[in-house]
């Protein structure tokens, strides 16, 4: 099938989509109505104006609560003077902005090349994904601390050392996963950024300690450990590693703690060779990959962090794999075995998701830069030159000689050149739940969520 050429064809096409698009998500997936959001909500305005403790809060009908860390509720400490419609509208704006920023810093400066047909395109392909589309539905914060990620990404790529690592520290503050970037660092040995990543997590952390030194006690010697206020480990939804041993009834920690090892065994390996070839973007995507498998708990909205691991598909020209794997995260296919995963089909299907995450950890290319690094301009650094980000990662990068770093930093924003990288964390950290407004949550029926 050949795309259109001219103006006038593009727009057609464009509109053809959009309303394909507008068709399948008013009926295939399930609106969450906001339902995490709601949480976050409900927990400030009873903290704030009821007087109530924060890990006390449940929504009404629910066995839900707040799950994150205190400092995610001193930050989210302006919805009690915003009210509940207004916190949605923020939200929303918000994470449209991050999804913006994230996009930009991914895909470096190719974006210009296909102007608004590429990124209208992109725009409904987006609006597939059943994680992005789970994000916004909930009122969710993972496009919000992808971006903060991102954020340190771009400030080591274009030399801005100084900062590098703020992004990650407020992000492993607001929920444990990301802190896995800060393993991304110490692997890349960027130990100023890392040290400033520990620093800015601490610091907030310690600021939440002030701010509700109770709450705090509570949830670093209790809830963090307590998975069940997050919802089940056999859950559908939930495709982590741990997902897969409790949808097969294997309740032992000892079998997960070694899969767990084996899975950061592969991670340090393929991470080093791309820190070593300065391919940032796949540096990055395996660390958001692993993150998401050791996890305890990886609901399906979490799988946001798999974003990077396709602009490195695409960037490398696997763009067949690229929108096979795509699509298949488009389909909500897991929630086939939602009543039901036992058997050969039932471990296959029920785990699909979590088989693309462990696939693209083990297979995802790396060292395989698209641009010729002499054409980036040179970033000064304590450790090595960096390029600055000029990569196509969600566009196909154009093959140009010499490939080099400088490719893999621009895809990802982040800094190339040995020692040049960022992290992020697998984290149990609990979200949401699944809302009460539609019998089936998540794309199903049954809480679980954030």
């Amino acid at each position: 099938m050949r795309l259109p050429r001219t103006d006038r064809g593009r727009l057609l096409l464009v509109l053809v989509l959009a309303a394909a698009v507008t068709v399948f998500t008013a009926t295939v997936p399930l609106l969450r109505d906001w339902f995490d959001l709601r949480v976050y909500y409900g927990t400030v305005d009873s903290w704030i104006h009821h007087g109530g403790r924060l890990y006390d809060y449940r929504v009404p009908g629910t066995t839900y609560g707040f799950t994150y860390p205190p400092f995610a509720a001193v930050v989210m400490l302006p919805m009690a003077l915003v009210g509940l419609h207004g916190s949605i509208a923020v939200a929303l704006l918000l994470n449209l902005a991050a999804l913006a920023f994230s996009l930009r810093v991914l895909a470096g400066r190719s974006w210009r090349r296909h102007g608004w047909y590429g990124c209208a395109l992109v725009a409904c392909g987006l609006a597939l994904f059943e994680p992005l589309r789970d994000t916004f539905s909930f009122g969710q914060v993972n496009i919000l601390l992808l971006a903060l990620v991102l954020l340190d990404c771009w400030l080591l790529a274009t030399g801005r050392e100084r900062w590098a690592g703020v992004g990650i520290g407020l992000a492993a503050a607001i929920k444990l996963t990301p802190a896995a970037f800060i393993g991304l660092l110490l692997v890349a040995r960027r130990w100023r950024a890392a040290a400033v990543a520990t620093a800015v997590a601490a610091a907030a952390t310690a600021l939440a300690a002030w701010v509700a030194p109770d709450a705090s006690r509570f949830y670093w010697t209790h809830a963090m450990w307590d998975t069940t206020r997050v919802g089940r480990l056999d859950y559908v939804s939930n495709q982590s590693l741990q997902g897969i041993l409790a949808r097969l009834d294997v309740p032992s920690r000892e079998v997960w703690a070694v899969v767990v090892l084996v899975v950061l065994g592969v991670w340090v390996a393929r991470t080093r060779r791309a820190v070593v070839a300065g391919d940032w973007t796949a540096a990055f995507a395996l660390t958001g990959l692993t993150a998401c498998l050791v996890s305890p708990i990886t609901w399906v909205h979490h799988l946001v962090w798999l974003l990077p691991s396709f602009a490195v598909l695409v960037r490398a020209g696997h763009l067949r794999i690229a929108g096979a794997l795509y699509a298949v995260l488009c389909t909500s296919v897991v929630w086939l075995w939602f009543d039901d995963a036992s058997g050969v089909d039932g471990f296959l299907g029920s785990n699909t998701y979590a088989w693309i995450t462990l696939g693209l950890l083990l297979w995802l290319p790396v060292g395989q830069l698209g641009v010729d690094r002499s054409t980036l301009p040179r970033v000064t650094s304590d450790t090595a030159p960096a390029p600055m980000p000029a990569a196509p990662a969600i566009a196909k990068a154009s093959a140009q000689p010499g490939s080099s770093s400088g490719a893999t930093a621009a895809t990802t924003g982040t800094a190339a050149g040995p020692g040049r990288g960022l992290t992020r964390n697998a984290s149990s950290e609990p979200t949401g739940s699944t809302r009460p407004t539609a019998p089936n949550p998540q794309s199903s029926s049954s809480p679980a969520s954030s």
